[in-house]
């Protein structure tokens, strides 16, 4: 049975917590009395240290670079089981939403630079609108009940990953500041560890956990983003099941699923959302930087999902399964533009200052709604019979 939170599906109810969490950023973001009360608590410098190792941050950079490395530990265990086991382990299942992804990634990314200019200091977000939130979109899907296939679901889900899996590269390669070799080679021998572990066939979690940890410090203290280092954990975890029969990756991705939706996203969702929407007129939607995001997430997304869908399929380069019509897809390529909590983390390592940040929270949130919007309205309106498929072009 499907698990249900306060009589709602997961997905529903985790949808509902990140945009709760988005909302009360706002809110808070936007009451006179509360405004320096949120801004002061997310500028809070809190301090870890163990001997003469330490750790200074305000409290957002610990949920952008602790919570969400937790986040992305979780997005590489389930790149793992789907690449090992699920919708990407055989390239007749992965083609389609493959193809849909790297249209997903390369369209908004050219219609963000064909707004921007390529020479612009905002060229730097050009990846900000490539992004998906899975939880929003499947929350969405969830919404929508038996108008939706499951197979659209698959469709989206693995099209997420890809487009996660995407984001990690796009974070190492692009977003990499000045590297510390000391701290660099302290990564590598954790993580060199962690492969050692998984080769031996060790299934406690223990000896992840703690290799985990200092991965993740040394990797905070490189100049590389820390949230690469809960991918490379995840990415570590065996997904073997080991003598008692149960697989280390599957416990931890049910344990952290519930952590991750409905704790760690919308605190998330929280302390980035929060752009003053009293200091902006109807004009600001229209300069470059939101207008790019806006169109990329947007147009691009449905464009390039669905475009470049549609030509995999008509070519035979992948199969569409039957129960979905080309007009689910096209509603499931419109959700794939809610671009919400990974184009936000995107946008705050692409720009450091408050003003352009504020403008990228504003082009994510107008193009994430509606790309929500006008994805839920054509998917509750595509009850024709998938297996009549003459007709549709």
């Amino acid at each position: 049975m499907a698990t249900r939170v306060f009589g709602m599906s997961a997905e529903v109810a985790g949808g509902v917590a990140l945009a709760m969490g988005a909302l009360l950023g706002l809110f808070f973001e936007n009451v006179g009395f509360l405004a320096p009360i949120y801004d002061a608590l997310l500028n809070l410098k809190t301090t870890v240290a163990i001997g003469d190792f330490k750790i200074s941050k305000p409290l957002l950079l610990w949920i952008n670079d602790g919570l969400m490395a937790i986040f992305f530990f979780l997005v590489a265990l389930e790149i793992k089981r789907e690449v090992i086991r699920g919708a990407l382990s055989t390239w007749s299942r992965a083609a389609l939403p493959v193809y849909g992804a790297v249209g997903g990634i390369v369209f908004p990314a050219l219609i963000f630079i064909g707004i921007v200019g390529i020479d612009s200091a905002e060229a730097n977000g050009w990846a900000i609108p490539a992004a998906t939130d899975i939880a929003f979109a499947l929350g969405v899907l969830a919404l929508l009940g038996n108008r939706v296939p499951s197979e659209l679901k698959t469709f989206l889900l693995a099209l997420a990953v890809v487009d996660d899996l995407a984001a990690i590269m796009i974070i190492a390669v692009f977003f990499t500041s000045s590297l510390s070799m000391y701290a660099l080679t302290i990564a590598a021998m954790a993580l060199a560890g962690l492969v050692i572990l998984n080769r031996s066939g060790v299934t406690k979690g223990a000896p992840y956990i703690i290799l985990g940890l200092i991965l993740w410090a040394s990797v905070l203290k490189s100049g590389v983003h820390a949230t690469l280092a809960g991918v490379a954990l995840g990415f570590a975890i065996p997904l073997a099941p080991g003598k008692d029969g149960r697989s280390l990756l599957q416990d931890y991705e049910h344990a952290l699923h519930p952590w991750v939706a409905f704790m760690i996203m919308p605190v998330f969702a929280f302390a980035n959302a929060g752009v003053p929407l009293f200091g902006f007129s109807w004009s600001d939607l229209w300069q470059p930087l939101p207008l790019g995001i806006a169109a990329g997430l947007f147009i691009g997304k449905q464009v390039g999902v669905f475009g470049v869908a549609w030509v995999a399929i008509k070519t035979g380069l992948a199969i569409k399964p039957d129960s979905i019509t080309y007009r689910k897809l096209y509603g499931a390529s419109l959700l794939a533009g809610i671009g919400f909590t990974m184009s936000l983390f995107i946008g705050g390592l692409a720009f450091e200052d408050v003003e352009h940040q504020n403008l990228v929270r504003l082009g994510v949130l107008v193009g994430s709604i509606l790309s929500g919007v006008l994805g839920a309205i054509v998917l509750a309106y595509s009850r024709e019979n998938a297996k009549v498929t003459v007709s549709e072009a």
